[in-house]
């Protein structure tokens, strides 16, 4: 009798966890019988897997968590990763079946999946084929903040805004921790006064990968290290070590059996570039070259990506009036201001694309054609001094909802169209610790509060990144809710809960009505708002509930304050 193995697979559909359904899906079909037939309790280790008998799972796994990333899916059941996608290192329910479709045994395959292997939903593939990457919009996180959010918070941030990648500028364990278990693909980078030593000594990249990557890796799905940011610009004394850098983390990878998922690389200015329109005639600073050179061999030889920084903005500025600013912002232009390299006759209608093909034919200039770009921070700021007057929200809500629109339509570039070019915003917080002119604390999408800077604009269906916060719905007390419970949680929302509760205090605006049940709706309201609205956030043991109805129409509260911030767009 014909034996056939499937792979049972749980879809990301909308099914509830209490409906103990798990909807299936034939994937492929193994023909492993001889393995099995033959050894059914041997541990094979060809190929990266591994076959072990596991006890049935009656009743069947609940459906869980979700996970999307640009490249696969990873499902969880129980906290457990069901089936992985690419880039998920864990268990396969594999189930053994006769010709009358009876089941017969249960296993479990562990195993490395090979790129072709992953599942891309089904949308995406319909759209981009088996060879085509789906593009993904990213945001960078910064931490030069006076009242920095705990990690915890910054994570339902991220999830309410279906972030599902970012890049970190060191290896901040707490972060770590907290992206566990969360799916979202996380570049961590080592900052450039480690370069040195790690550079010097595989036993200190060694160890640096055994303090900062191991202890979280997988439960942080962390996909890339970033050694050092714009090195050769910003520390050019460092910039020689920059290739064995690399290597030796690459080399720990290696003996931590983790090469494979976690790619290495290191971001660069866009200043590197030289002679940059058109962008056929770009080529890197010849100053550069004998760091370049391996830089992009090493790229090349480990299916690794060139890290860039490209920033409009800068170039608009500098220009002193050559770059339109409608060409930096991705605003529609007519044929006649259209750039058109004469060259190639290729057409750019925007800063940004013309930015990256400078850096595509620049690698060509070197002869290297196939390492890809990904854009590790790009943005614009919303404030500036008297000296920057086109550092405004107008521009930055602008720039940012036009870049998003642009990445995630997979256009990619003139140099190479329908190629992605995954990108990071910069940034998630304002920074308001950084030194120097205004716009470099303003370049966040929110405030330190969660607060959204300004509204991004997306007209696309499936928006990502749509930071509206403003709509209008509150976390008020419930009508009715025992008023030492109230009490009980505003303490712990002004205390714990770090909500700013001074505009409470007496001869402040919301002082007044002096009660338990205005003051509670108040920090109640701020702190679900503060969490972007999250679900959960307007709980407080069951004292609180959200409504559409102003607060200030219930309790006299003033609210007023509360959106001033929110509504400066």
């Amino acid at each position: 009798m014909e034996t056939k193995i499937f792979i049972i697979l749980l879809l990301p559909l909308i099914v509830s966890a209490d409906q103990g359904q798990l909807f299936t899906l034939i994937k492929k079909k193994l023909h492993l019988e001889s393995k099995l037939e033959s050894k059914p309790n041997l541990r094979e280790t060809d190929g990266g897997s591994s076959w072990l008998p596991v006890p049935e799972l009656e009743p069947k796994p609940h459906l869980g968590q979700a996970v999307d990333g640009d490249e696969g899916f990873c499902f969880f059941a129980r906290g457990k990763i069901v089936f992985p996608g690419i880039n998920c290192r864990s268990s396969v329910v594999v189930e053994l079946t006769n010709e009358s479709g009876h089941r017969s045994l249960r296993w479990r395959m562990v195993t490395k999946l090979d790129r072709s292997e992953g599942l891309r939903p089904p949308l995406m593939a319909a759209q981009q084929g088996n060879h085509k990457r789906y593009a993904f919009i990213g945001v960078n996180i910064g931490t030069a903040v006076s009242d920095m959010p705990h990690p915890t918070q910054t994570v339902v941030l991220l999830k309410s805004q279906q972030i599902r990648h970012v890049r970190l500028y060191d290896a901040n364990q707490p972060m770590l921790f907290a992206l566990a278990g969360t799916g979202i693909q996380v570049t961590v980078s080592i900052p450039n006064q480690q370069l040195l030593a790690i550079a010097q000594s595989n036993t200190t990249a060694a160890n640096w990968v055994s303090r900062n990557i191991l202890p979280f890796f997988p439960a942080t799905n962390i996909t890339a290290i970033s050694v050092g940011n714009q090195v050769l610009t910003t520390t050019p004394n460092a910039a020689t070590v920059l290739p064995s850098a690399l290597k030796n983390i690459h080399s720990a990878l290696i003996s931590a059996g983790l090469d494979s998922q976690i790619k290495v690389s290191t971001s660069h200015s866009s200043a590197i570039i030289l002679d940059s329109f058109p962008p056929s005639q770009a080529f890197f600073n010849r100053t550069w070259e004998p760091v370049i050179i391996p830089l992009l061999e090493f790229l090349r030889s480990t299916g690794s990506y060139l890290m860039l920084n490209v920033y409009p903005y800068y170039d608009y500025i500098q220009s002193n009036g050559a770059i339109p600013l409608d060409y930096a912002l991705f605003r529609p232009l007519s044929p006649e201001k259209e750039a058109i390299d004469s060259n190639t006759l290729l057409h750019y209608t925007n800063v940004f694309d013309a930015v990256v093909d400078a850096a595509y034919f620049a690698m060509l200039s070197l002869n290297y054609t196939n390492i890809p770009i990904v854009v590790t921070e790009s943005g614009w700021p919303s404030k500036g001094d008297s000296g920057e007057p086109d550092a405004t929200m107008d521009n930055a809500n602008t720039y940012n909802s036009n870049l998003i629109k642009h990445v995630l339509s997979n256009t990619g570039t003139p140099k190479h169209p329908g190629v992605a070019t995954n990108t990071y915003i910069y940034e998630l917080y304002n920074e308001d610790l950084k030194p120097g002119l205004t716009s470099e604390r303003n370049w966040g999408l929110f405030d330190s509060d969660g607060r959204p800077v300004y509204e991004l604009h997306l007209t696309d269906s499936g928006s990502v990144l749509t930071n509206d916060t403003t709509g209008k719905t509150y976390c008020v007390a419930k009508e009715g809710a025992d008023v030492k419970m109230l009490q009980a949680a505003l303490d712990w929302a002004c205390g714990p809960g770090k909500v700013n509760c001074t505009m409470m205090l007496q001869g402040e605006p919301c002082y007044e009505p002096d009660t338990v049940v205005a003051h509670a709706t108040y920090a109640f309201n701020e702190y679900y708002h503060k969490m972007a609205r999250a679900d959960g956030a307007c709980d407080f043991n069951g004292v609180a509930t959200v409504t559409t109805t102003d607060p200030s129409k219930l309790f006299n509260v003033n609210t007023q304050l509360m959106y001033d911030k929110s509504s400066r767009h």
